[in-house]
């Protein structure tokens, strides 16, 4: 949520948010996952609403089977738009953040909902069934997830070939694939990354760019914010949000 919110600043777009698990957590680990009361997470999004109808939105750790139905019922209900669904299964740090029954209902009630699906490798794998990490696995997996209802995804690459030179994106729609490219940065990555990754392209839609000029647009912004990485402490590197691209 804090880098979401980091995000949307730092891309002149003014977010709002609704909390769905309370998590302890560091840059380093996850050492409790206590997911919020579905109607806690109901009333706060109808809270904002009441308010101020979002131009997009992203979702992130949903946590339990009940919080993904109660939003997707809020999708469908007030017909949000633009929703960037980013299937946050399990951190970095190998905790899980969304329980199986959770992971079972993202994909059969949130993916149809979707302008886009954001996984990266691991969560790819865990929801199109397909293994393994080459090109041709990829775009099976991204060819799963299609066909799962999902209008357009794009498998983050920061996992992919993690020795390679680049770290490379793929985009696919149903008609077309397409490759982002941007040189591997040294230094194991940065917590928070995917989360920037998916709410940058949510920024960039609810500031009216079709999808593809926010995925690369979203794509520049992350490897700037990654390139200005610094650690705060014995943990992993944090991004610098605000870094110019």
């Amino acid at each position: 949520m804090q880098a979401d919110l980091k995000t949307f600043a730092a891309l002149g777009v003014y977010g709002f948010s609704a909390l769905t698990a309370i998590i302890a957590q560091n840059s380093g680990s996850v050492r409790r996952v206590a997911p919020v009361d579905p109607a806690i997470v109901t009333a706060q999004i109808e809270t904002v609403l009441s308010e101020r109808r979002p131009d997009s939105l992203k979702t992130g750790a949903l946590g339990s089977a009940k919080i993904v139905e109660a939003v997707a019922r809020a999708i469908v209900r007030f017909k949000l738009p633009s929703p960037v669904i980013d299937p946050v299964l399990i951190s970095s740090a190998g905790a899980r953040l969304l329980d199986h029954a959770g992971e079972r209902a993202l994909r059969r009630r949130l993916l149809p909902l979707a302008r886009i699906v954001t996984p990266n490798l691991a969560e790819a794998q865990a929801l199109s069934g397909i293994k393994g990490a080459n090109g041709v696995a990829l775009r099976e997996m991204a060819r799963a997830l299609v066909r799962a209802g999902a209008p357009a995804v794009l498998i983050k690459g920061g996992h992919v070939g993690s020795a390679g030179a680049q770290a490379i994106d793929l985009f696919h729609d149903g008609r077309q694939f397409m490759e982002l490219r941007a040189a591997r940065i040294a230094g194991g990555g940065a917590h928070g990354l995917g989360c920037a990754l998916s709410a940058a392209i949510a920024a960039y839609l609810a500031r009216g760019l079709d999808l593809e000029q926010a995925i690369r647009r979203a794509k520049r912004y992350v490897t700037a914010a990654l390139r200005a990485s610094f650690r705060l402490g014995a943990g992993r590197a944090v991004l610098d949000h605000f870094a110019r691209a």
